[in-house]
């Protein structure tokens, strides 16, 4: 099993107007009217960018914090709010990937330092019986000295040079793993001491990209190839699209209405601060969408024919728009099927896609989003949807050693953690020229030990057998 072609570079540039990997959402829009400053006399503004990315515990299916402020301080002590509000964010949610969060304009001036100050904060982890579907487990971090609150303060590599002229932003790595205390035998103990890696980016940087970013569409200007979209926590944004944007499911922007809720990809533009959208893929036509990893697939009784195809899965929902459904974050929902559904794969655009994800490739541990009309989602215990899309996540594990073979581009890899727990099985994972090898390798001959692979998780509908098309490969510490 190969690669499309079209599974090339989008993952290898990917943080730039993100926010911490599931985002320290805000409320204001886009414009920054609601952006705040405190000490600093300065009255010209430009734009500026909290950036994202996240090394997530593999054995944490949600790590979810109150963010209380994410402050720029200058060499004179003037400090400036990059963000707005106190969202509630769950860092595990983009295993490996970023999304469009918020931009703002800021005061301009040299800023050296950040702090990040953190409230209260549940760990959650999945709990598997012996047989059934498995259930998750919360429980409440605490900061060192059992304080309410914890702040990291760091000095910034190079500074956060805001002018005039094209933006620039800041690109804040959550380490999971390196913040999370275990015992002796591995077993997380509720401890947290937060550990952030902060670096300055601009447009033209490496990780400029956004790759991921579900919303909903809130006006359609089809002869101006723009819409306007808004974000889990009001957040709006301008999407750009031209004659080269992809469109999932043979759709387009004529097909676009209020009731459309979308995933998009692009890159921000440098003129007016908009995103010009590279790919959108429509997740739901009527209003409603979750997203999240398959727990559990469940096989039709054996009277029925034909005898084990699915007629339904659990989805433990990390993405939800909108909020005021039956569903809530962190919890497992039940999602019947009545064959009706439409199955695609996003950034695929070829036959096979059907071929490749049906409801009789559905296996636990693939990322999908589900979509369909609010009122079916009024009982977590019974949803119902009209469109399955199957999605990019980061799962990290360890490689099966002398299981590299450059020939074939392939190798071996047992996954690890939550994910493990959904895939204990060892899964052949298949790497394309155009793959993107980070953290320090260069290439599928330097992959041993520890890893993350960032891709689609496939059931070779042939052999039966895992597979995970790999968009990036990442050393782990």
């Amino acid at each position: 099993m190969m690669m499309d072609s079209r599974m090339q570079h989008k993952f290898s540039m990917s943080t730039f107007v993100l926010l911490m990997a599931a985002g320290l959402a805000t409320t204001a829009c886009s414009n920054g009217s609601n952006q705040t400053t405190t000490t600093t006399t300065q009255t010209e503004t430009a734009p500026a960018f909290v950036v994202g990315t996240d090394a997530p515990m593999a054995s944490v299916v949600s790590f979810a914090v109150q963010v209380q402020s994410v402050t720029a301080t200058d060499a004179n002590g003037n400090t400036t709010s990059l963000i707005s509000g106190t969202p509630t964010v769950d860092f595990a949610r983009y295993n490996g990937l970023q999304t469009l969060l918020d931009m703002n304009d800021v005061p301009v001036g040299t800023y050296t330092s950040i702090s990040i100050t953190l409230g209260s904060a549940t760990i959650g982890y999945l709990n598997m019986p012996a047989s059934g579907p498995p259930s998750i487990a919360t429980e409440a971090a605490v900061f060192p000295s059992s304080a309410a609150t914890y702040t990291y303060t760091a000095t910034l590599p190079s500074p956060l040079v805001v002018a005039q002229g094209e933006p620039v932003g800041l690109r804040v790595d959550f380490d999971l793993r390196k913040s999370i205390t275990v015992d002796a035998s591995g077993a997380i103990t509720g401890g947290v001491t937060p550990t952030f890696d902060v670096k300055v980016v601009g447009i033209g940087d490496a990780g400029a990209y956004v790759d991921c970013f579900d919303a909903a569409v809130m006006s359609v200007n089809a002869n101006g190839q723009s819409f306007v979209v808004q974000g889990p926590h009001g957040e709006q944004f301008t999407i750009s699209v031209n004659g080269q944007t992809e469109w999932e499911n043979g759709e387009s922007i004529s097909d676009l209405s209020t009731s459309s809720i979308v995933t998009l990809s692009g890159v921000l533009d440098k003129a007016d601060a908009t995103l010009d959208a590279d790919d959108v893929g429509i997740l739901s036509q009527n209003g409603f969408y979750a997203g999240g990893q398959i727990t559990y697939v469940y096989p039709s009784p054996s009277n029925v024919v034909p005898a084990g195809s699915p007629v339904g899965f659990d989805l433990y929902v990390r993405g939800l728009l909108p909020e005021t459904t039956g569903l809530k974050l962190g919890q497992i929902a039940t999602v019947d099927l009545t064959g009706n559904e439409k199955f695609f794969i996003y950034w695929w655009h070829n036959p096979l896609t059907q071929f490749l994800f049906n409801p009789n490739t559905l296996i636990p541990g693939q990322h999908v989003s589900v979509g369909g009309p609010a009122t079916g989602a009024a009982n977590a215990g019974d949803v119902t949807v009209k469109r399955v899309v199957l999605r990019h996540w980061g799962f990290n594990g360890t490689v099966v050693p002398n299981s590299v073979d450059t020939a074939n581009g392939t190798f071996q890899m047992q996954i690890n953690g939550f994910a493990g727990l959904l895939v204990p099985q060892t899964v052949t994972v298949y790497t394309a020229p155009k793959t993107d090898f980070r953290d320090g390798l260069t290439g599928l001959s330097d992959v041993t030990g520890n890893v993350r692979v960032v891709g689609l998780l496939l059931k070779d509908p042939l052999s039966a057998n895992t597979v995970l098309l790999a968009h990036y490969v990442d050393a782990l510490d």
